[in-house]
């Protein structure tokens, strides 16, 4: 085996960004409707209450001035005007949130870092620091509705590059969302004010969006009345070492061995864990499952994460441990969501087992936990979907079970990666912090290739390290594993 790369540093940020004043509010350039955004049981839900921070290093080369950036900002924002809203409680519905699209507009901040380079960023890059959030404009605010759904900061570096970092409100957007409206704003940078008004055709070419948004969210209302027609074991609490689900149903369960295990990732210092996996190792990965079995690259790395997580924190084997994941819906409902659709149309699929089934050390066991990944992305069709949307009105409130599970975010096969204002496309991108769930990034220059990037407890890191590249030991894969 081709011997591993070095471990990436972290990169700890010196002083502080350079405000040039306050940051503009950027609102629509154009006329935009006023009404209030009806937002789903899907967006709204409480765990998806925080903003998405995404984090884009541009060389030099790809730099473009922050005039241009703020100016097809207010351009995109007349298609995407509810970013330019502010969320609020509802009127009619108790303990929902609505958009009211006032064009109060998002928020863009300039900044300077000049003793920092993009070369010196990219060489870090793996792991994020807590010092990358000065790269962000802090919102200073009473609560999450009060801070606008959008929040940009361009900050240029001392070589003549860019960072360019966004919050984006998860209640409006998923990950597909954010990329289509990342990629629209991008769009009219490169395309200029000249061609704004190509208009929206799908087969014009010169068109500035490529698909119009689709805003409108009452096609996943729930049902009247609520029809539960599912367990739900990613909303189901299941404390307990015999597993049996004792808990309130909101993620807070009262078994004496699940919630210590959330306890224990909280409670003592996190060290961030950066792996990438080739196109190559992630074959192998699929070649593990014995008897042969046919699967996604995701569903092979998904396993493979979950039951090293699992080792490397070493519950009790008859703890009950679940993976947690994103499974697009759009076109898992009938009828389809529109093209466009740019709200939150996934679901979490949840994958269950006792830790000592997973991590056994059986030729069976990589096989194991592909299919229970499988299975979990089976079960998810427009019946599930509803009856999650319904259970979320019939418990208001609810939040996915953590007590032991790992959360997986994939950002992979969006298109993140591919974003260009005009002058070339990123050097790196990634989220702006480093968290307890887990996050699969593209890997820029390689189409096939995954980061795999989250948090764990500093005692367990090297040990979740070392589970993560066992598959690779004696093996002749020309290919390298960078942390």
């Amino acid at each position: 085996m081709e011997k591993e790369a070095a471990p990436a540093t972290e990169l700890e940020i010196p002083g502080e960004c350079q405000y040039s004043g306050e940051p503009a509010v950027v609102r629509p350039s154009q006329p935009t409707p006023r009404h209030t955004l009806y937002l789903s049981n899907l967006d709204d839900q409480r765990f998806l209450r925080f903003s998405i921070k995404y984090l884009y290093v541009f060389a030099a080369p790809a730099a473009v001035p922050p005039d241009a950036l703020r100016s097809a900002l207010a351009r995109v924002l007349v298609d995407y005007y509810p970013l330019a809203g502010r969320l609020r409680p509802s009127d009619d519905d108790e303990g929902k949130l609505v958009v009211d699209c006032n064009a109060e507009g998002a928020l863009f901040a300039e900044a300077c870092l000049p003793g920092l380079t993009a070369a010196e960023f990219l060489r870090g890059r793996a792991r994020p620091h807590k010092s990358w959030r000065k790269l962000l404009y802090r919102v200073e605010a009473q609560s999450f509705v009060a801070i606008p759904p959008l929040v940009v900061q361009v900050t240029r570096l001392g070589c003549g590059g860019m960072v360019l970092c966004t919050a984006i409100n998860h209640c409006l957007c998923d990950g597909i969302g954010t990329a289509q409206f990342l990629h629209a704003w991008a769009r009219v940078a490169r395309a200029g004010h000249s061609a704004l008004d190509a208009g929206n055709d799908d087969d014009d070419n010169n068109s500035v969006l490529p698909a119009p948004p689709f805003h409108d969210r009452r096609a996943m209302r729930p049902r009247c009345p609520p029809r539960v027609a599912f367990t739900h074991p990613e909303y189901n609490s299941c404390g307990g070492i015999g597993g049996v689900a004792n808990g309130n149903g909101n993620g807070n369960g009262n078994g004496n061995e699940a919630p210590s295990l959330l306890a224990r990732l909280l409670g003592q210092p996190l060290a961030p864990v950066s792996l990438t996996f080739t196109a190559a190792h992630l074959l192998r990965l699929k070649r593990q499952c014995a008897p042969p079995l046919k699967c996604t690259s995701f569903e092979a790395l998904a396993a493979h994460v979950w039951r090293a997580w699992v080792r490397a924190l070493d519950p009790p084997g008859a703890l009950r441990v679940k993976l947690l994941f994103s499974v697009n819906v759009r076109r898992r409902v009938k009828p389809e969501l529109p093209r466009g659709y740019y709200g939150n149309g996934f679901v979490l699929g949840c994958a269950e087992s006792t830790a000592a089934q997973l991590t056994s050390p059986s030729s069976s066991a990589a096989r194991y936990g592909v299919r229970l990944v499988q299975e979990a992305k089976e079960c998810v069709d427009d019946d599930y979907v509803r009856s999650m949307v319904d259970l979320l009105e019939e418990r208001r409130g609810s939040r996915p079970d953590l007590a032991a599970s790992l959360v997986i975010s994939a950002w992979t096969r969006l298109g993140l990666e591919d974003l260009d204002f005009g002058a070339g496309t990123a050097a790196n991108m990634g989220p702006l912090t480093s968290e307890i769930y887990c996050v699969f990034l593209p890997v820029i220059g390689d189409p096939h290739g995954v980061t795999v990037l989250v948090s764990v407890p500093q005692a367990a890191a090297d040990r979740f390290q070392h589970c993560c590249l066992g598959f690779l030991k004696d093996t002749d894969v020309d290919a390298k594993l960078m942390s």
